[in-house]
């Protein structure tokens, strides 16, 4: 699979890069949302890292950003754990380690917005916590223990796993073993990653401190495509076997299914007693061009409207998608009938939200039972309104804010 980049998305074609940029301009031209610029936050690499075998695919010491929380945030934590697709082959992964995805002395720091913001406005909630983001550089979904070389004798680290555990154990030195609350995040793969460290994270702490976790578009379904073939299965049996993910895996998923199938979200949630919530769209763009519809099912490329935009797809289209819809929300009934989870499921045209100031909280952002993401989560957190479960409603029926932001 082709590397991505962040914060965990496919990557796009040229021209549709072109569309966004456009698109975004545009977009903040009209809008009262602030464009003030985003905080840039100086990048840490681990201490010790080739020590502990906690490096990056190129064997480079992974990467993390940490801005200190102030005044009541000070001892509340957030980390937030990056995404960028996955690397399923030793082809790819060799790829990989040839870019900030694989390697950290290609890594410049990113721009703190969204839900890492420090702008009260912009992140009402966690604006003053310690914030964490976590770099993304092992291919894996930060779940891997192996090692390998490629074709030319290069070696190749898969160790994802080790990165977390390490970096996790540098940031509890620091202050976060103080913590009087604390939220485990990502999107995309590091939305799946949030997933499967959740229990493991919430035991690192006292039991009286509040820990969640959040999952940002990285509920991944394992499904057919329109050929027949199921893009995702494929994609993660790679990782999984080239990787060595199983000590992540849950124990009691294991010893029923093969290790694949329990990488997958349905089968993560079912075993996480830690509180978490999940946002996603029901039409997940990077699942609709990548599994319901991806490039090689689609010769004559009858779906490249319709992935553009949703309001250009044809009735069979239509249900082909509501079917993928169907099958999440399906699979989200566990979540459902969880205590303390949350639920945002939108039916809007976008993937990871939460990194953005523009989709995160702003006057032109996705919306269910009038909250903004930003909102849901806050009340999910502290508790309120019985953990926060929407579910939009199903095409044709229209969300009217939906319209009024990007597809990211």
């Amino acid at each position: 699979m082709a590397t991505t980049p962040r914060p965990g998305f496919a990557a796009p074609a040229p021209r549709l890069i072109t569309m966004t940029l456009l698109a975004v301009s545009a977009l903040l031209s009209r809008s009262s949302v602030p464009t003030a610029a985003a905080e840039l936050v100086e990048l840490t690499l681990l201490a010790n890292a080739r020590e502990k075998g906690a490096v990056c695919l190129a064997g480079s010491p992974p990467a993390y950003q940490l801005r200190r929380g102030f005044g009541s945030g000070s001892r509340s934590w957030l980390v937030n754990l990056e995404g960028g697709a996955w690397c399923n082959t030793t082809e790819d992964c060799s790829s990989r380690s040839l870019n900030d995805l694989g390697s950290s002395k290609f890594m410049k720091p990113i721009e703190f917005e969204g839900m890492l913001s420090n702008n009260h406005t912009e992140n009402p909630y966690f604006y003053n916590w310690n914030i964490v983001d976590i770099r993304y550089c092992d291919g894996g979904s930060f779940a891997g223990d192996a090692e390998g070389e490629d074709r030319n004798g290069t070696k190749l680290f898969y160790r994802g796993l080790r990165i977390w555990e390490a970096v996790v154990d540098e940031l509890m030195a620091k202050g976060m073993d103080t913590a009087k609350q604390v939220l485990l995040a990502g999107c995309s793969a590091g939305g799946l990653a949030a997933l499967l460290h959740c229990d493991n994270f919430r035991a690192r702490f006292h039991p009286e401190v509040p820990v969640k976790c959040l999952s940002d578009a990285g509920f991944f379904l394992d499904v057919k495509d329109s050929s027949g073939e199921r893009f995702m299965r494929s994609i993660f049996s790679g990782v999984v076997h080239l990787q060595n993910v199983r000590k992540v895996l849950p124990k009691d998923c294991l010893a029923k299914k093969d290790p694949t199938e329990c990488f997958f979200p349905p089968e993560l949630i079912k075993s996480i007693s830690t509180a978490t919530f999940i946002r996603n769209s029901g039409y997940d763009s990077y699942q609709v061009g990548n599994v319901v519809a991806p490039g090689g099912s689609d010769p004559g490329q009858s779906w490249a409207s319709c992935k553009a935009d949703i309001r250009n797809c044809t009735s069979t289209q239509i249900l082909a998608m509501n079917g993928f819809r169907e099958k999440m929300v399906e699979d989200l009934k566990v979540a459902q009938h969880k205590r303390g989870w949350g639920l945002f499921i939108d039916s809007c045209f976008n993937h990871c939200q939460t990194p953005f100031r523009i989709t995160w909280h702003s006057p032109i952002s996705l919306r269910l039972g009038n909250k903004t993401i930003a909102d849901a989560v806050a009340d999910w957190y502290v508790g309120k309104d019985h953990g926060v479960k929407e579910i939009d409603c199903a095409y044709p029926c229209i969300n009217p804010t939906c319209s009024s932001q990007l597809d990211l």
